[in-house]
């Protein structure tokens, strides 16, 4: 299971190569980002990436971005392995150990300390990290309880969606410290609710509580409880469908034209699952679904 091998392989790995890229002041042998996953009711499981540096508020320092960029490639290097079984994990959850914030951010503190490489570094480092979020073939869902402020706000953005609990807030407020959003911010939110949305947020740096960000666009679902129950939920009804399938459903509509439709179609309509999908509706049951 790739989460137990993460646990104790990847993340052990992290402190050598994080002392080496980044220098001993920006590593503790804490780590601040778990791994787990959960059964789904159907088939497969749910990775669930637990956000843990609750003295800095889940500040992305240097050694936070190490250990999810590590999960991260190697989340991608199972999913995109071919032939023999298919990978089980069929979504992500990020969330935070913490009941009141996702993430606040970069870490400035650390930040302050940088010399224009680290920065510049650091910078391309989180980029990268953040599309290849944004690339995996699974659905991706931040749970995001309390704030969600910077580049807390760009890690939820490249996700696929976003969950909110009542008492979230989100928002962008780089310009209040003379800079702009660094990490997909300026791209990603325009695309997801309209120019004029994304200036309001981006130019007045404000905090938008839950319900408006869900009529703004930037959730998809504000739930009663924790997020993490919303997002398990989400995680649930999706998976309910076929892994290739959903797969070429996130890849067509990030193409958004209708040639790359017909190619991510004629890449499933011959699966076995397609077939499977027939047989259960014939049979009147529930599919059981292989990711073939």
């Amino acid at each position: 299971m790739i989460a137990t091998r993460l646990t104790s392989r990847t993340l052990r790995s992290v402190a050598p190569r994080a002392r080496q890229l980044y220098g001993a002041r920006f590593y503790s042998t804490e780590k601040v980002v778990n791994i787990s996953s959960e059964k789904l009711e159907t088939s497969g499981e749910v990775a669930v990436v637990t956000l843990n540096r609750p003295k800095a508020k889940n500040a992305i320092s240097f050694q936070f971005l190490r250990e999810l960029r590590s999960f991260v490639e190697e989340l991608s290097a199972e999913l995109s392995k071919t032939g023999g079984t298919p990978s089980p994990i069929r979504a992500l959850i990020i969330t935070s150990s913490l009941k009141d914030v996702f993430c606040a951010g970069a870490d400035l503190k650390e930040r302050k300390t940088f010399t224009p490489a680290e920065t510049a570094d650091f910078l391309i480092k989180l980029n990268s990290t953040l599309d290849m979020i944004e690339n995996l073939p699974i659905p991706t869902i931040s749970a995001i309880d309390g704030l969600a402020l910077g580049g807390g706000l760009e890690l939820a953005l490249s996700t696929d969606f976003r969950v909110l609990s009542k008492s979230a807030l989100v928002g962008l407020p780089e310009t209040r410290l003379a800079i702009v959003p660094g990490a997909g911010g300026t791209h990603r939110l325009p695309k997801l609710i309209g120019y004029s949305r994304a200036l309001d947020v981006v130019l007045t740096g404000r905090r938008v509580p839950a319900d408006e960000a869900l009529m703004l666009g930037i959730a998809n679902r504000v739930v009663e409880g924790e997020a993490l129950d919303g997002a398990r939920e989400m995680a649930q009804k999706i998976c309910e469908g076929g892994p290739l399938a959903i797969s070429a459903g996130k890849k067509a509509i990030r193409g958004a034209s209708h040639a790359w439709e017909r190619i991510v179609y004629e890449k499933v309509v011959n699966s076995k699952d397609k077939f499977e999908a027939l047989d259960a509706f014939a049979e009147k049951r529930k599919p059981r679904f292989t990711g073939e």
